[in-house]
């Protein structure tokens, strides 16, 4: 009997070896620090299963997805004894998928996870910046006692002298508001994107990035209405047209070196968010080939 193969796209062998792919999925299922509504551990298991139903070709770019080789590494098991412990754990299992000369596309689990992420990446390449797309800033120094909560990891990636620049934020404390005042990083509200009236926002977010860019992506930066399955469903986000201009117009001048999608918490009898984000991970792929 055929079976539709358990891996990103569903992919046969010969399109999913980890020897011969150019990118590589890490399943990060990871959730101890979320601090309002937690299950974002179903989240890589979820977001796997829609790409199975997510056409191989773009009909955008005209080209197929899967021909480079997309791997699906078995997932990340995840630490709970101590938050910082398992970001070096995926420090540890980073590294050596990026010096495998992988793309790495990690999906997640919390948004905590994107320090290890990034901290492997740096080992890399001397010098690249973030694209952050959220709807809050995760800026905070510490939250609920932890300096490595989920809302403290852009924080955390400005202090390994990396600079951010964050797309979609809607929600922010004082501390983070005070913080941002501070230094010197680029933040693009929702709120400035559908006032806009324009494409500008792109070229303030482009023009305010390194060469070379890392991707991290929040599900919540998207609208509620397109992505409800989050852990905090904040209201006037970010469309799907607005993200891939921003990722096409990216990728047709800057290199990406790597991407999470971070924060898909499954809803039952909901395939909304799970499948959009598959199908973003889907456009990152072919966007970078």
């Amino acid at each position: 009997m055929d079976t539709l193969p358990f891996n990103f796209l569903g992919l046969e062998k010969e399109y999913s070896d980890y020897a011969k792919s150019q990118y590589a999925i890490l399943p990060v299922p990871y959730d101890a620090t979320t601090s309002y509504r937690s299950g974002t551990r179903e989240g890589p298991f979820a977001i796997i299963n829609a790409s199975r139903q997510v056409e191989l070709f773009d009909p955008i770019l005209g080209r197929e997805i899967h021909l480079p080789g997309i791997a699906t590494l078995e997932p990340l098991e995840p630490d709970v004894s101590c938050p910082e412990k398992n970001i070096d754990n995926i420090f540890k299992a980073a590294r050596k998928i990026v010096r495998d000369g992988k793309f790495l596309i990690a999906l997640g689990g919390e948004h905590s996870i994107t320090q290890g992420l990034i901290k492997a990446q740096k080992k890399r390449h001397k010098k690249f910046s973030v694209l952050h797309i959220d709807a809050h800033l995760d800026m905070r120094d510490k939250w609920q006692g932890s300096k490595f909560s989920h809302a403290c990891v852009i924080r955390r990636v400005h202090e390994l002298g990396i600079e951010t620049v964050s797309v979609g934020i809607r929600n922010t404390s004082q501390e983070e508001f005070s913080y941002l005042k501070r230094n010197n990083y680029t933040v693009i509200t929702a709120e400035q994107i559908r006032t806009s009236g324009t494409d500008d926002w792109i070229d303030q977010a482009i023009l305010s990035l390194n060469r070379k860019v890392y991707i991290t992506i929040d599900i919540d930066g998207f609208d509620p209405a397109i992505a409800p399955a989050v852990g905090t469903p904040e209201p006037g986000g970010l469309d799907w047209y607005d993200v891939n201009k921003l990722l096409s117009r990216l990728a047709n001048s800057y290199s990406i070196i790597g991407a999470d999608i971070v924060e898909v918490l499954p809803i039952s009898g909901q395939v909304t968010t799970e499948f959009l984000a598959a199908k973003l991970a889907a456009k990152i792929i072919v966007l970078t080939q």
